[in-house]
């Protein structure tokens, strides 16, 4: 038994020491974002001050890594979370969004600060910059909503709703 233990150990000190030579691409912008929201909407400096500190790392195309990244299991599991959190939102890419499809993410963006669901909790337990003040949420979401607002008055309201999938 003791010598079975001692195997599976041993097995499994090298499957880690293996992996640590496996990494996934870092979501780091090779050039300056073209399509970034800012490049459409003024966005105050405070409220990108809090983009940067609270959303950038896993809704843009540039992640500021921390030193454990380096480390497997832990770089997949932040890559899947970079990668889903782009597949939702991607400030980076704004631009490139239907009129319908940003409206519709700056009223998720409100409400899931409001809400308190972003920026994840699994994130601001290590990076405790990250938690938002009620006055950055406050600030965030009126900017949201002043830049939705632009949006109505420019678009038609047809134009504003995302088709229904089939």
């Amino acid at each position: 038994m003791k010598k079975a233990l001692k195997y599976i150990g041993i097995v499994l000190l090298v499957i880690l020491v293996v992996i640590q030579f496996i990494h996934p691409a870092k979501n780091i912008a090779a050039a300056p974002a073209q399509h970034q929201i800012s490049k459409l909407y003024t966005v105050p400096t405070d409220v990108e001050q809090t983009l940067i500190k609270a959303c950038y790392d896993c809704h843009s195309n540039t992640t500021k890594y921390p030193w454990y990244s380096n480390v497997q299991p832990m770089a997949w599991w932040l890559n899947n979370h970079i990668k889903d959190g782009k597949q939702h939102l991607n400030f980076d890419e704004f631009t490139t969004y239907g009129i319908a499809r940003q409206y519709k993410k700056l009223e998720e963006c409100i409400e899931e600060t409001k809400e308190g669901e972003m920026p994840l909790g699994s994130y601001t337990l290590i990076h405790r910059d990250a938690v938002l003040t009620t006055s950055e949420k406050l600030a965030l979401a009126t900017w949201c909503e002043l830049v939705r607002d632009s949006i109505k008055a420019k678009y038609p309201a047809d134009s504003l709703v995302l088709p229904k999938r089939k």
